[in-house]
């Protein structure tokens, strides 16, 4: 009818038409897209192909710890990581009394130092689950295997949530959501621990978050919070963001949500089974210096003895400075941040200040670091140091469990793949922190978006700008040959 104009849903960005690795990659499948290319007609869409590619990429996981399934988790403990295959799931299985059918935190564990299950509430119920679920008789080593079996089944599912969400988080960008299915340190580390279920819960918030929906983001990650600590520091970034574009309420919304859903699942726990409870918040601070820190570096290359309670007090300031540089950034960097950039920052920031650094901790920033930059070269960078430090930790551990010094990685050589680990992740930092200061280097914002992950925030003025005067955000119109950047009302170029 004449006078109507038809609603045209917006095309996806083309990840072969702007980023040169990806151009590249996809000679092996026929080339870039071109330029008349039509989208969207095929039943394989964007998220389902990026649900597909993560199965797989998760199977084939699964298949590297095929020598450790087999016989290395049980045959001497070197075997598992010179395959660099180990995982905490079948050890604990029997470490932590599930193959005795015990009750985490209401039960104390026998002939054991720790006393109670070590984790967050959340994720001592999602091991009991699959207790629950694997079958009982027959060895305790077909046990250890079948545990470990429905534990990576009920993992997969919380790797496909992972890819979907971070698909969907940026309506025009789905294919970023093959970053995290392609990332070989996912699929190496899915498997480790249970971390993939808090970071599940992170990822589903912020896809909440993104449409709209406070109240929901503010429950998930009140849930995430329960499984693993690190999903709480997302709300520090979150709390900039809405000062600096006056948006109290939603994040009030927010907050009121993650402390209800915390307490909800903590309290019952905390009334009936305090000292169970308490075991992980107890562990965290009496755990002395770990594996993957720089702490470690500098108590073994130098010989400090460093008491517990002075590295978690540096650590804590550590952290604290890195907090205020986040805050300082937020405010007063020339267009406010994406949410996913400053979240990705604050979460690297804990991850290089703490005491210890598991391998699998790489899974807490995948998916804020495509969120954050969406660039395959900066991502395969930092993804290469992470997997050369995985490597690593198992060559070294090999080293240190046979003592013969003929195999594995010598503490020199582990010493330099953890600075490779941190260097990596710096340069990721630097690089996000490069987009926040030069908007437009950032590559989420050329086709003219702000902020697809903000959503109330997106698109919002700034009521507060720390050391000039707030303004509307600056908008782009985007054609096929680059941004045009037009400002706000009241800003100079």
């Amino acid at each position: 009818m004449s006078g109507m104009k038809s609603a045209q849903p917006e095309q996806p960005v083309r990840p072969t038409r702007e980023d040169e690795v990806a151009a590249a990659g996809s000679e092996l499948f026929g080339g870039p897209v071109g330029r008349r290319a039509v989208l969207g007609l095929h039943p394989l869409s964007p998220v389902r192909v990026v649900a597909l590619v993560m199965i797989g990429m998760f199977a084939l996981g699964m298949v590297q710890k095929v020598p450790c399934y087999d016989w290395a988790w049980f045959e001497g403990a070197a075997s598992q990581y010179t395959h660099a295959c180990y995982s905490d799931i079948p050890h604990l299985y029997a470490g932590r009394g599930f193959a005795d059918g015990l009750l985490p935190y209401f039960d104390r564990i026998p002939n054991s130092d720790m006393g109670y299950l070590e984790y967050p509430v959340l994720t001592g119920l999602f091991m009991q689950v699959a207790a629950w679920f694997s079958p009982d008789g027959g060895t305790i080593r077909h046990q250890e295997q079948l545990y470990w079996l429905v534990n990576a089944g009920m993992l997969m599912t919380c790797a496909v949530i992972i890819a979907v969400c971070v698909a969907r988080t940026h309506r025009r960008r789905p294919w970023d959501g093959l970053l995290v299915a392609l990332a070989p340190a996912f699929a190496l580390t899915s498997t480790i621990n249970w971390d993939l279920f808090a970071v599940a819960l992170t990822a589903a918030a912020l896809l909440m978050w993104s449409r709209g929906r406070p109240l929901a983001f503010g429950v998930l990650i009140g849930l995430a919070t329960a499984a693993k600590l690190y999903p709480l520091f997302v709300l520090g970034p979150l709390l900039v963001l809405c000062w600096r574009a006056g948006a109290w309420r939603p994040y009030l919304v927010a907050l009121g949500g993650a402390v209800g859903s915390w307490l909800a699942v903590n309290v019952p726990v905390m009334l009936l089974a305090w000292d169970g409870w308490s075991k992980f918040y107890s562990f965290s601070q009496e755990r002395g210096i770990d594996f993957g820190s720089f702490w470690l570096i500098l108590s073994q290359r130098f010989g400090w003895s460093i008491p517990v309670e002075t590295v978690n007090t540096v650590s804590t300031l550590l952290m604290l400075v890195a907090c205020l540089g986040i805050l300082a950034l937020g405010l007063t960097a020339p267009r406010r941040p994406r949410f996913a950039q400053l979240a990705f920052l604050v979460v690297a920031a804990f991850v290089l200040t703490n005491k210890v650094y598991s391998p699998q901790y790489v899974l807490w920033l995948i998916p804020l670091a495509v969120l954050a930059r969406p660039r395959w070269r900066d991502f395969l960078i930092w993804q290469a140091c992470e997997v050369a430090y995985f490597l690593a930790i198992w060559m070294h551990l090999a080293y240190t469990s046979t003592g013969d010094g003929r195999q594995g990685l010598p503490q020199e050589g582990y010493h330099l793949a953890i600075l490779l680990h941190l260097l990596g992740t710096l340069y990721l930092c630097a690089v996000v922190v490069r987009d926040a200061l030069l908007p437009e280097r950032d590559v989420v914002r050329r086709d003219g978006s702000d902020d697809p992950s903000g959503g109330v925030l997106d698109g919002a003025p700034d009521v507060f700008v720390l050391g000039q005067a707030a303004h509307p955000p600056r908008h782009a119109a985007h054609s096929e040959e680059g941004p045009a950047v037009h400002w706000g009302a009241g800003q100079t170029g």
